[in-house]
């Protein structure tokens, strides 16, 4: 069992969850945030924290997100990034690159401009990634 981010981070990436995460496994892509499945220790913090409601436990992914299994895993493969199992998220672990189902997504229109939701803080590439807690 992990985490999986899903549709709803893309182009919204709040970052939030990337704050609270204890064992940064959480990366940045272009247009949305990828967990790593191997590196994820099932604590839930991203997903309470999560204001997009992006970040599910697997076992709990409806139909529409099942395939944001395969894309969180993929994600560090060689079909997108080639990173395998980089073991904590650090300044070298960011990317443009997003999978190819993402990258397929029109754009997303944020919630906060169509009326439904919070407004994203900031996304980690225009400000700090991690609390200054953190390393």
């Amino acid at each position: 069992m992990t985490f999986i981010i899903s549709q709803a981070c893309i182009d919204i990436k709040d970052g939030a969850c990337t704050e609270v995460c204890p064992v940064d496994c959480i990366y940045e892509g272009g247009r949305m945030f990828y967990i790593h499945p191997d590196e994820c220790v099932n604590c839930g913090l991203c997903e309470s924290i999560c204001p997009v409601d992006a970040i599910r436990d697997e076992l709990d992914a409806e139909p529409a997100e099942a395939v944001y299994i395969a894309v969180n895993r993929e994600f560090f493969g060689s079909l997108v990034t080639g990173w395998g199992s980089p073991r904590g998220w650090n300044h070298s672990y960011r990317t443009d690159s997003d999978h190819p189902v993402v990258t397929a997504m029109p754009p997303q229109m944020p919630a906060a401009e169509n009326g439904e939701g919070p407004v994203p803080a900031k996304t980690a590439s225009e400000g700090e990634r991690r609390s200054p807690s953190k390393p």
